[in-house]
């Protein structure tokens, strides 16, 4: 699916002035921004970017998304891996 966005030009101007892209900042934001609200899945997120595991974690990271487990979560992951 493609979106189109209307920007004023001297906001635009503004927002290209640092020489990113444009197009994949509002992706990312948008991806980062639906995963945090929880309407799409870390493997949904890698799949918009196109990322792979490693890449999605250091994404993640880097934009202070850090994994929120219980110690009761962890020890089930333990246990799981120990089976």
């Amino acid at each position: 699916m493609d979106v189109t966005l209307t920007i004023p030009d001297e906001i635009a101007g503004q927002l290209l002035a640092g020489g990113e892209d444009l197009r994949r900042r509002a992706l990312e934001s948008l991806a980062l921004e639906e995963l945090r609200a929880g309407r799409i899945s870390e493997a949904q997120l890698a799949q918009m970017l196109g990322l792979d595991r490693m890449e999605v974690d250091g994404f993640l990271k880097a934009h202070g998304v850090y994994y929120d487990f219980t110690v009761e979560e962890i020890e089930e992951q333990v246990n799981t891996l120990n089976c």
